[in-house]
């Protein structure tokens, strides 16, 4: 394990869990990581700050002012400081806070101002993790792209059995080794993803469109970024926020616009992902003019719009691969092999709407992969963030990078 030069801050939350961290923070030292430990005033009934500074060789941090000397501790400069914070034991009581954007003590404040990878790890009893706000909060952290360290099943402090264990010491340093590796693998790599639908205007006020969220391009704009990549993201209207340093976002709206963005940034993309949902058919005429129901409008004459894939195809280099996305309700294995084929896509991946809780505007997804050598991949119903990570690999073992 190697974490040579990579400044890492481990928040502590009030767990019992808490007594694991120590033997963390060894094991990133040897690594070679710079540590830093910032305790919520809660955390120091479980741990000591006098171990935690003596194995991280850095003063605990706890307070935004040292009251001794009137130093201060800008949350602001931590942020920008770290190359990843860990979070962990992180407690119910924090999730709620760290998923409302609640700011009242140190640990908080530098996590909304931080802009490198978060990682949280849940410990808490059996009941607590599986209740629905609980729930709700881990799913809201993973939409802002932060990545669960899952608990697992085991003895609790409540004398329980059940899920809410945090992981162990060696594995949560592990998660974080080869994130770090992972991370440089696309270094230097130039990768356009869509993402969201598009909305086609009827009039000043209508439009057609679909139900598209753009949580799974988003999601995996944040992997791709992640692993060390350049990120033109074109993003058709969506409610999703992203924000990271090799991430540049194009908003768009129409097919039309869409077509004129992937046409700019496609020439120097090595990888391009087309997973929005892009409108296949647009008004052939846009009156000015609301129109009016007074006008008994009957219907509304339809033409296709660009096809923004295979336009890119038609101009694709050797060292360029495309990957495509299919939504299919029926013969759907079929028609994704039939579209990789006939749009000369390396991967294509097949959506599912069958799953519930797949699909359009859901935070989980369940995906199959193609690829043109004839492989096929098959994942479970997770997360879109996970679902992206799994895509990401089938790319890079394809691309051979």
């Amino acid at each position: 394990m190697n974490l040579a030069g990579k400044k890492i801050i481990i928040g502590i939350t009030a767990s019992i869990a808490a007594y694991k961290i120590p033997f963390v923070i060894r094991l990133f030292k040897k690594a070679g990581a710079e540590v830093q430990v910032i305790l919520t005033p809660a955390a120091h009934d479980f741990v000591t700050p006098v171990t935690l500074s003596t194995l991280s060789e850095r003063p605990v941090l706890t307070e935004f002012f040292d009251k001794s000397d009137g130093s201060w501790s800008s949350h602001i400069d931590l942020g920008m400081w770290a190359d990843l914070i860990l979070v962990a034991p992180v407690s119910a009581n924090t999730m709620a806070k760290m998923a409302t954007g609640i700011a009242d003590n140190l640990l908080l404040t530098t996590l909304l101002s931080a802009r490198c990878p978060v990682f949280f790890a849940p410990a808490m009893d059996l009941d607590m993790f599986k209740h629905p706000t609980t729930i709700e909060n881990i799913k809201t952290l993973e939409s802002y792209g932060y990545t669960q360290i899952k608990p697992v099943e085991g003895e609790l402090a409540s004398g329980l059995k059940g899920c809410g264990r945090m992981e162990e010491p060696e594995i949560i340093s592990k998660i974080i080794a080869d994130f770090f590796f992972a991370s440089k693998i696309l270094k230097g790599k130039n990768i356009l993803i869509t993402a969201g639908p598009t909305h086609e205007s009827i009039d000043p006020v209508r439009y057609i469109g679909n139900h598209s969220s753009g949580k799974m391009g988003y999601a995996l704009s944040q992997v791709m970024a992640d692993m060390g990549a350049h990120v033109e993201l074109v993003s058709g209207p969506s409610n999703e926020i992203i924000s990271h340093k090799n991430i540049n976002i194009t908003k768009v709206t129409s097919a039309n616009d869409m077509y004129d963005a992937c046409l700019k940034y496609f020439p120097t993309s090595e990888i391009t992902i087309m997973s929005a949902a892009v409108a296949d058919f647009t008004p052939e005429h846009v009156p000015t003019e609301k129109i009016k129901k007074s006008n008994k409008l009957v219907n509304i004459s339809l033409k296709p719009t660009v096809d923004i894939i295979s336009s890119l195809t038609k101009k694709k280099k050797n060292n360029q691969i495309i990957v495509g996305f299919a939504l299919e309700t029926n013969d759907a294995e079929e028609n994704a092999i039939q579209k990789l084929n006939n749009k000369n896509l390396d991967l294509i991946v097949l959506n599912s709407l069958e799953e519930e809780g797949a699909g359009f505007g859901h935070d989980t997804n369940k995906v199959t992969i193609f690829n043109k050598n004839g492989e096929k991949v098959e994942t479970n119903l997770k997360s879109k963030i996970d679902i992206a990570h799994d895509i990401a690999s089938e790319i890079i073992k394809y691309s051979n990078f």
